[in-house]
């Protein structure tokens, strides 16, 4: 190795080491005791061994830990350049899904890569955030009044959904609808395309329901109604309520939920984890969980709202969108507000590809956040980049 590749190393190290001081430590204690409160959890269900859930969870939180810290110090102006080829990768996996996806409890939502299986969905949930704030950094207001101007990311959101539908995975097409409509508000997208667009879809209701499959008619059917198949369709929310209303104030212990360990709980490690906390540490741990989640929320938003340029305030605004809708439609869906469309709760239920995503998504806050100071080109100028 030559002199002046050593040095160039030694730099690299140093310029590392240095980004890396300049984190949100504040933040990444929540992140870190929010994946702990996850790992106890999945312990809880496995019934206190780390055999079975906790070991490999702890294993892509190591993974997803690492890649978020090499992506928070990545200098901006490379997401900036990389936003639109991300997108593109992500689709190209969407669209192997349907050519060469594996199944798993019913639905083509995976890739199989060898070593893990991938779930491109969850990868284009920050694909399509990072596509969309590098296209409105580029255009002014006055562009985004007009509708002529709204094709191009429209497109860009309408394709990789109908992937998703296809799979069939409607919550997540739904997350990714809402996040892309995130984008377009902070964008200073007009109030009324909004309207037009909510009286549209409400229009097309009728018409949607004969495309859904049976399971998801049934699902909506149960939300509005889950008595009426109390051993069927209903029986998962019912006792998802059971197990809320039994934990009380307090819980009834660490390892001592009856509705989870006698099984009365489905999907315990995946949809319907906050449940299980909550009979073990009642109303008091439930909402120490939602503090947890409201902080990062807070912490996220203020990174967004420092940042000198409007790429990074969509980009940290868009990913802390994307993590609201996450853990609010799972909480209220294990809780009957909203139907159960099979979303993971962030940072603790069990999920390679869903753990890895929300980690680089916080990642690329925290670049967000080092590099908030630094200048970023508008479209004239990122042309001769």
């Amino acid at each position: 190795m030559t002199v002046r590749s050593q040095s160039s190393l030694s730099e690299i190290r140093l310029t590392f080491i240095q980004r890396v001081w300049q984190l949100n430590w504040g933040l990444m204690l929540l992140i870190i005791v929010t994946a702990c409160v996850g790992l106890a959890t999945l312990y809880s269900i496995s019934g206190g061994t780390t055999e079975t859930w906790v070991s490999r969870q702890l294993m892509r939180f190591g993974v997803g830990f690492f890649l978020m810290l090499l992506v928070a110090v990545i200098d901006i102006r490379f997401w900036l350049r990389a936003a639109f080829l991300i997108y593109g990768v992500a689709l190209v996996l969407l669209v192997a899904v349907e050519v060469v996806g594996t199944v798993g409890m019913g639905a083509q939502r995976w890739v199989d890569l060898g070593p893990f299986q991938l779930q491109p969905s969850e990868v284009m949930k920050i694909a399509l955030v990072l596509a969309l704030a590098r296209y409105f950094h580029g255009i002014t207001h006055e562009e985004v009044a007009q509708l002529r101007w709204l094709v191009v990311p429209s497109l860009m959101v309408i394709i990789p959904v109908t992937l998703v539908l296809r799979q069939p995975d409607l919550g997540t097409a739904l997350l990714l609808l809402i996040g892309a409509a995130v984008m377009f508000f902070l964008a200073g997208v007009r109030l009324w395309i909004f309207g037009a667009g909510l009286m549209t879809a409400l229009a097309a209701i009728p018409f949607a329901w004969h495309y859904l499959h049976d399971y998801q008619r049934e699902r909506i059917l149960t939300f509005l109604n889950p008595e009426r198949d109390p051993l069927g369709a209903g029986y998962h929310i019912l006792q998802s309520k059971i197990a809320l209303g039994s934990g009380g104030m307090f819980g009834k212990g660490f390892l001592q939920g009856t509705q989870s360990h006698l099984n009365f709980l489905p999907e315990m490690q995946t949809d319907f984890i906050f449940t299980m906390l909550a009979e073990e540490f009642g109303l008091v741990g439930a909402l120490g969980l939602l503090a947890l989640y409201v902080f990062m929320l807070a912490y996220a938003i203020a990174i967004a709202l420092r940042s000198r340029s409007q790429f990074g305030r969509l980009l940290g605004m868009g990913i802390a969108g994307t993590f609201f809708v996450y853990f609010f439609i799972n909480i209220a869906m294990v809780t009957g507000l909203v139907p159960v469309v099979g979303v993971p709760l962030p940072l603790v239920s069990y999920g390679g590809t869903a753990m890895v995503t929300i980690l680089v998504g916080f990642g690329l806050i925290m670049s967000v956040y080092i590099h908030r100071d630094v200048r970023l080109p508008r479209r004239a100028e990122m042309e001769e980049l």
